[in-house]
């Protein structure tokens, strides 16, 4: 969900996937991704349909998380999982995104983060536990280096800058 202009499906493996962007569908596909037009809040699949849903650096853009993740439930089998990697508003990356919002950033003027607690919540309200999360980098806001430390903690740290969560279908 959120595939975008297919470049981190492509770096995984994942052979298609869902945006309201017909122009950043139109570069997955040149990066092999097969797209499908659509939002998160209403997705166009049957239900109990995929073992995994991902959705990489676009919870923050979402309109209606809670509706997403309630749609992602959805179209999971038993005891599939959501696997999200997003910023948290815990975190100084999301101050470092917030900042170039402020100054009129393309992307990032649309974004809201959400709190770990937040997060946690609507995940729960939508029918998902989280099992596992894991933290990276552990280095100052930037986007301009390379990331020098390539540290994955388990777990929830608030110093981290991004965040991998996977949640469980609770049936």
């Amino acid at each position: 969900m959120g595939v975008g202009s297919g470049r981190f499906a492509q770096a995984l493996g994942v052979p298609y996937g869902l945006d309201p962007s017909m122009e950043l569908l139109k570069l997955a596909k040149r990066r092999g991704i097969r797209g499908v037009l659509g939002r998160a809040e209403t997705l166009p699949f049957k239900s109990s349909s995929f073992d995994l849903v991902l959705m990489v650096v676009s919870v923050c853009f979402f309109e209606e998380p809670l509706r997403a993740f309630e749609v992602a439930h959805r179209v999971l089998k038993n005891d599939g999982y959501l696997v999200l990697g997003l910023v948290l508003l815990d975190s100084p990356w999301a101050d470092f995104y917030k900042e170039k919002a402020k100054k009129g950033h393309p992307i990032y003027s649309h974004a809201r983060f959400y709190s770990f607690r937040e997060l946690s919540s609507i995940l729960a309200q939508a029918g998902l536990r989280i099992e596992k999360v894991f933290t990276t980098p552990f280095e100052e806001p930037q986007d301009q280096e390379p990331m020098r430390n390539q540290d994955i903690r388990d777990g929830f740290w608030r110093e981290g800058g991004f965040f991998c969560v996977s949640a469980k279908k609770i049936n």
